[in-house]
């Protein structure tokens, strides 16, 4: 399971490379666990390291 931390700073990489649209808008975004398929791109696309897997 993924979580996105308060290290989030809403520039929506993640949302352009989740390819399930797991990832929603917001002042932190957050993932929506029923859709995230674990894929990992979210992670790596982060660039303030705000993807940590739980």
């Amino acid at each position: 399971m993924y979580k996105i931390t308060d290290e989030c700073v809403a520039c929506g990489t993640c949302m352009d490379e989740c390819e399930h649209d797991a990832i929603k808008e917001g002042d932190i975004y957050e993932i929506d666990q029923d859709a995230c398929q674990e894929c990992g791109n979210c992670i790596d696309a982060c660039p303030s390291d705000a993807i940590i897997e739980e």
